[in-house]
């Protein structure tokens, strides 16, 4: 027995708030859109049921309409703008804010003025060309400021993944006006539309020494810091180490979600049900929290854990930028003076997160203990990382295991008036394990200096 013909009724509402209604239904192997206007809902459930039994009879014909005057056929502006307004309210905050910009800063620009039916698969393709070219002129102009030892002004620009995006809009617009027979085809559709993207690389730390460099060198800054500019460098990197939160996770940190005495760290807001998890707190992680807390600063329950000094919500700009990258630099700094390696290329808050499983993974977690804790849904990027950790030789293994218990970190870029007297004491050598330790940088077997201050570098967060 065929199955019955299913459709529903569609509710726009007008820029003057009328309300207008339409059909959506499958007849003949074909979806349908049957424009009804301003009638009642009453109405339209009527007439969806009448065409519906038409349809299981075989008597359903679309209706024949006149060709409309060239004249009166929408142009893109028109047409997306009657998009926008059919779909506004159904999108996050977040994401009309992206989808604004993907329409006003790109689409408009260039198919704004465009018939829809003169919107070609080779107008798409030509639009594709023009935005590469685009980036590449930004890219260039971009390398020669840094080549001039000058910082980058100019516009952002758009990459090949924000091209995509906007083509993914541009055919979600098209495949409206393809369903209403406004146009024969989506010319954007396919991935033959879209732009090639690399996969990028991605990167980790996953060495204990790799860690100790850069959060020694986030202790730095923070004890160079003037107080009244004070930021948690070093607590704040750590917590994305040892604890695996997305960057905006970390910022909605608040106190009431950090619980030391059980251990826990509640995220209570992510992007997936998954991501909403409690996370085992590592003992290094316990205690860094613990002396963050005991610090002062707002540590009511509502208080963010890494707020701005007067207590708003930190930028995520200002942590990739001002935190991260600053605390990149000192590291690699540090480790050209000792002539050893530099930290990975490109690390990102999100390459902390990765840290964190590695961690976990080469003190033996398992990899469904693992996805738990990270809130993932998806195992292939768990097991890539597992497969990784797992090539990490026992004594790298067991110097992860003695960072994660304390034993690493905890005298790891302290504040300088914690260290005062013991810098007034001889220091004798203590081996490979405390050569960053309290926020000193080594120079010769045998003693540690104070670190100085360098020209050009990040020194606070306004």
């Amino acid at each position: 027995m065929a199955r019955r013909a299913t459709g529903t009724v569609v509710e726009h509402r007008g820029a003057d708030g009328s309300t207008f209604r339409a059909l959506r239904f499958t007849a003949y192997g074909k979806r349908r859109y049957l424009s009804l206007g301003a009638v009642s809902e009453l109405d339209a459930e009527r007439q969806l049921g009448h065409v519906l039994a038409d349809v299981d009879r075989g008597t359903w014909q679309p209706p024949r309409q006149a060709p409309a005057p060239a004249a009166e056929e929408p142009t893109f502006h028109v047409y997306a703008e009657r998009w926008w307004l059919e779909r506004e309210r159904e999108l996050a905050p977040n994401t009309q804010a992206d989808y604004k910009w993907r329409l006003e800063s790109h689409l408009l620009p260039f198919f704004g003025e465009h018939l829809l039916t003169a919107i070609t698969i080779a107008e798409v393709d030509r639009y594709k060309a023009a935005k590469l070219a685009e980036a590449d002129l930004l890219q260039k102009a971009r390398a020669a400021a840094l080549a001039r030892g000058e910082k980058y002004t100019g516009p952002r620009g758009i990459t090949a993944p924000s091209i995509n995006k906007t083509l993914t809009t541009l055919s979600a617009i098209l495949e409206t006006a393809e369903e209403r027979e406004l146009i024969g085809r989506n010319p954007a559709a396919g991935k033959r539309r879209r732009v090639r993207v690399r996969k990028p690389r991605r990167t980790w730390l996953d060495t204990a020494s790799q860690i100790e460099a850069l959060l020694a060198a986030a202790g730095e800054l923070d004890a160079e810091a003037p107080a009244h500019k004070q930021v948690a460098r070093r607590a704040m990197l750590a917590t994305l180490a040892f604890s695996g939160l997305r960057i905006g996770e970390l910022l909605d940190l608040r106190w009431r979600d950090v619980d030391l005495a059980a251990g826990r760290l509640r995220v209570g807001r992510a992007k997936t049900e998954a991501g909403q998890r409690d996370v085992t707190l590592l003992p290094v992680l316990r205690d860094e929290l613990t002396a963050l807390k005991a610090s002062g600063g707002n540590v009511s329950p509502s208080g963010y854990v890494f707020g701005t000094t007067k207590g708003g919500q930190q930028s995520a700009s200002n942590v990739r930028t001002r935190v991260l990258a600053a605390a990149v630099r000192r590291a690699n700094d540090n480790l050209a003076e000792a002539e050893e390696n530099p930290l990975p290329d490109h690390l990102t808050p999100h390459s902390l997160r990765r840290t964190f499983a590695s961690v976990l993974y080469a003190i033996g977690r398992q990899p469904p203990e693992v996805m738990v804790e990270m809130g993932h849904t998806d195992p292939s990027l768990a097991l890539r990382i597992y497969a990784h950790a797992m090539r990490l030789d026992g004594a790298e293994k067991g110097r992860l295991h003695a960072l994660v218990e304390g034993a690493e970190l905890a005298d790891i870029g302290r504040r300088a008036d914690e260290t005062e007297a013991a810098e007034e004491r001889p220091q004798e050598w203590e081996g490979p394990r405390s050569r960053l330790q309290r926020g000193t940088r080594r120079t010769r077997p045998g003693g540690f200096e104070p670190p100085t201050s360098r020209s050009g570098g990040e020194r606070s967060i306004h």
